[in-house]
């Protein structure tokens, strides 16, 4: 898994159980944008995402309960010019989705084959998911250890995308970059139907959020 913390852009579907200019602060920390998807035209050095050094976890709720697992990074690069952050490509491997709350197997199984399957993810059809920055820029005046980014790039779930936007903590120094974020996907944008009300109306206690929370914690090299 890899390193590089953009608090980007997808996961709680999975854990739904199947059993630069200076800027002002995002006023929502994680957003689905119903928007057109952006141009991607930034500029700057190359930084290699080490998969090694970078990880993504995931976290999704439902009426009943709820589930946290981690995707490993396939691939990825992030764009720097001078020390800031331009732009940059993310692309998660959706088949090595995991839970890291169920203890007994059979269980932790169950929830990861139905994840993968075409309830959830449907893996096997869509083995990759995809993140492109568009946009990233510095929040002035941003507290050492806060978020000083306002990151927004296209998301790609199963072959669907649509624009998100998140704050993000982001260093740049000795060929190094770090990215931070934590990204809020709605996925009933993405058409993971299973358990969502969005799609089938009131569900009672079988109901799974549509939301969910993909936290990435990135580092890239030159």
């Amino acid at each position: 898994m890899k390193k590089t913390a953009i608090y980007a852009s997808f996961a709680a579907a999975l854990l739904f159980t199947a059993c630069g200019g200076e800027t002002e602060a995002v006023e929502e920390t994680n957003v689905v944008a119903a928007e057109a998807p952006e141009e991607v035209a930034a500029e700057g050095e190359v930084y290699t995402i080490v998969e090694e050094q970078s990880n993504v976890k995931w976290h999704g709720e439902k009426v009943t309960g709820e589930h946290d697992g981690e995707i490993e990074l396939e691939s990825g690069q992030l764009l720097v010019a001078g020390d800031q952050l331009t732009g940059g490509t993310i692309v998660i491997d959706m088949t090595t989705i995991t839970n890291t709350d169920l203890t007994a197997e059979e269980d932790n199984a169950k929830l990861v084959g139905h994840l993968k399957s075409d309830d959830f993810f449907g893996v096997e059809k869509y083995p990759t998911a995809k993140f492109e920055i568009t946009s990233a820029s510095p929040i002035a005046d941003a507290a050492a250890g806060e978020a000083n980014y306002n990151v927004v790039g296209n998301l790609t779930i199963k072959d669907k995308t649509e624009v998100v936007s998140f704050p993000a903590v982001v260093t740049v120094a000795n060929g190094t970059v770090n990215a931070q974020a934590d990204v809020t996907v709605d996925r009933s944008k993405f058409d993971v139907r299973y358990g969502s009300e969005s799609f089938f109306g009131e569900l009672g206690d079988k109901a799974i959020s549509d939301e969910f929370v993909v936290t990435f914690d990135v580092t890239a090299q030159q």
